[in-house]
């Protein structure tokens, strides 16, 4: 059987994003959505979700290019030392330069990642699965406490994160340097199976469209699912309607959003009538482990 998961990330960043999420759904090219709890759209898309209980909504766990939840002192080793307000570090590679000299304590990942799905829950937000801005989830010292938090938050799913090889050679207009990162990052699979299994969390086979990031249009969504085999995975996607907000913003992905969602209109609505042997699914549907 062939079933996918299509996700928008970034839920609850901008209005633009909202938007975009649930017009998407409401034409049945996307299925699923992360939420940002401590973005500034939140009670928005908290809203608009609950309006829509066909939609399923994970937590988008913040812990790099955001602000936290939780009390400053209480996850400190997570905070940009050089922010005049309590913020987590601005870029990736930062996050990752002090995750691997250790600078960055697991307990503190617990903490934040506990906060921030707590809030959807307090919120009335039936919370489907996890994932994590920039999947920061893949490093095995962030995935660790991700699961822990999981479990205490009672969340049975998580996005696995990892692009297959067939995906990855459907996906033209990446730039070397870029597919040399989700090469490498690719190693880091076997622990990542592995730490979820003993978990007993769900996941599925892998994630489409991490290295179209930024140049997923409608070639590039046909041309991935046009190859794909059974199983489960779960297509990353970013779309938005561009406005002041997402402007203001320091994401990289601008145009590009508006682009997804057209690709996402013509190959996955329910008028586009392609990937019909395709039965799409939200995490929500995923028998538990």
């Amino acid at each position: 059987m062939h079933r996918l998961i299509v996700n928008a990330d970034d839920f609850g960043l901008t209005p633009g994003i909202n938007q975009a999420v649930i017009e998407l759904h409401r034409v049945g090219a996307l299925t699923s959505t992360t939420l940002m709890a401590a973005a500034p759209s939140f009670q928005q898309a908290v809203d608009l979700a609950q309006q829509y209980p066909t939609l399923g909504v994970g937590c988008h766990i913040v812990l790099v290019d955001g602000i936290p939840l939780s009390p400053p002192h209480t996850i400190s080793t997570l905070l940009d030392s050089n922010s005049r307000v309590p913020a987590f570090r601005p870029t990736l590679g930062s996050f990752v330069r002090d995750l691997v000299l250790g600078r960055i304590h697991p307990q503190h990942v617990l903490l934040e990642a506990t906060a921030q799905v707590q809030r959807l829950q307090t919120s009335g937000v039936a919370v489907t699965h996890l994932d994590t801005h920039k999947h920061t989830h893949m490093f095995p010292h962030v995935l660790e406490p991700v699961l822990h938090a999981a479990q205490q938050c009672g969340v049975q799913k998580i996005r696995n994160p990892f692009e297959p090889r067939w995906s990855v050679r459907a996906t033209p207009q990446a730039s070397a340097t870029r597919r040399l990162e989700v090469h490498l990052l690719r190693t880091l699979r076997a622990q990542f199976l592995a730490k979820t299994r003993a978990a007993a969390m769900t996941t599925t086979d892998g994630c489409l469209g991490v290295l179209a990031t930024g140049t997923l249009d409608a070639a590039t969504l046909d041309a991935i699912l046009k190859k794909i085999p059974e199983g489960t995975w779960e297509m990353v996607c970013h779309p938005a309607y561009l406005d002041a907000e997402l402007h203001a913003t320091r994401t990289r992905l601008l145009a590009s959003r508006e682009v997804e969602v057209a690709a996402l209109l013509a190959t996955l609505s329910r008028d586009a009538a392609r990937h019909a042997n395709v039965q799409r699914i939200h995490y929500g549907n995923l028998p538990e482990e």
